[in-house]
């Protein structure tokens, strides 16, 4: 948690998420309600949280260094066209892609990294982008909640390392990891998680010529330079008080996919070296893929200057009546066996037979293993076979 003191697929709706709808989309990590009365034992002024209620031991709960909103959320932002981002950004610089309708945003993880959340709202879908840093957790949430529209901010704290969100509305103490409420009127709710991208500044403007970017706010902050230097190569993740779990580095990325029940992981390592993985998991046929040319943003003190670790996707290989199998190409396109038919990181088809054909994305995290593992400690690890 960095100091700050001083025309296409609707990605929203047509995401398919292998877990039930309703009030859970991931399996619910926090336990059963507390209404123990014992209160915090930390500072809670400039709060009016319920701390009455909540679903996690208080001694789980860090403070991170700034106070409430001391690192401060985007909440009235700008976007500016293709053109004005050229400017700013590198073609490698990784953006998070949300599309909802007739509108796609690309939000600069250059910008997010200082500020960790963007309140926005996407041709009439109120939404949340957050990006917590210490976990390279970036995700997408629906603010329409329980018939209202919730606004977030930081409080300051942590747990698992991860980022604890608040409503402004409520107060409810959320994890941004998991979208659980864990402290407060909504402790032990769910936010719903909204079908994103994190990919290239260039991969976005290919796909989306009329899209547009989340302008650089009017604040005091080094936007394109990383204030975590080399920290997707620590092993000693911040303020993380588990063990992180052996089976991996705990600073590798995974890619993460849940059901209701289960969790399964899958090295960025290994899907680089495939170039796609196909696989079955919540009883769906999977296609991973990978593409290079996709810089970090917590390694080099210049985010564009960051080490290639790519760009990966989660699709369904079902279209139609034919189940596809992939291959990639060595200008970071996909070919399926069947048809012949080219494809992009975003799912369509851009040559052949299909051209125009579109996979039906899948809901997944692109995190850090220390963090995926502490929060689903019994998630299956993927090797290849």
């Amino acid at each position: 948690m960095a100091d700050t003191e001083g025309g296409d697929a609707d990605s929203s709706d047509n995401g398919a998420q292998m877990t039930a709808s309703g009030s859970a989309d991931v399996p619910q990590l926090s336990g059963d309600l507390i209404t123990d009365g014992v209160p915090p034992p930390f500072r809670t002024s400039g709060f009016s949280t319920d701390f009455s209620r909540r679903t996690v031991e208080w001694d789980s709960i860090l403070s991170g260094g700034p106070p409430k909103d001391g690192i401060p959320a985007v909440d009235s932002p700008v976007f500016e066209s293709l053109v004005a981002g050229d400017e700013w950004l590198e073609d490698v610089d990784p953006v998070i892609l949300f599309s909802h309708g007739d509108v796609s945003r690309a939000y600069p993880l250059s910008i997010l990294i200082w500020h960790e959340i963007v309140n926005d709202e996407v041709d009439g879908q109120p939404v949340s982008i957050t990006f917590c840093p210490l976990c390279n957790a970036s995700i997408v949430f629906d603010r329409n909640f329980n018939g209202q529209v919730l606004d977030f901010g930081t409080t300051g704290r942590l747990r698992n390392s991860d980022l604890i969100m608040y409503d402004r509305q409520t107060e409810t103490w959320w994890q941004q990891f998991t979208g659980e409420g864990i402290v407060g009127k909504y402790a032990g709710e769910q936010l719903r998680f909204l079908t994103s991208q994190v990919l290239s500044w260039k991969d976005f403007k290919d796909a989306h010529p009329e899209g547009e970017v989340l302008s650089r706010p009017n604040m005091p902050r080094n936007y394109g330079y990383n204030p975590y230097v080399g920290y997707d190569s620590t092993s000693r993740p911040f303020l993380f008080q588990g063990t992180p779990d052996a089976r991996l580095a705990p600073a590798e990325r995974v890619l993460g996919l849940t059901t209701e029940t289960e969790a399964i992981a899958y090295p960025f390592q290994a899907l680089e070296e495939a170039g796609v993985v196909h696989d079955s998991f919540g009883g769906v046929e999977l296609a991973i893929f990978h593409k290079a040319g996709l810089a970090s943003a917590l390694d080099s003190s210049v985010i564009s200057k960051g080490r290639d670790i790519g760009a990966v996707a989660v699709y369904e290989r079902q279209v139609g009546d034919q189940l596809l199998t992939f291959s990639p190409n060595d200008d970071g396109t996909f070919s399926d066996a069947e048809t012949g038919s080219t494809w992009d990181i975003l799912g369509e088809a851009v040559e052949g037979p299909l051209t125009g054909k579109k996979l039906t994305p899948i809901l997944h995290f692109d995190h850090f293993w220390f963090a995926w593992a502490a929060f689903f400690p019994v998630t299956e690890l993927y090797s290849p076979s």
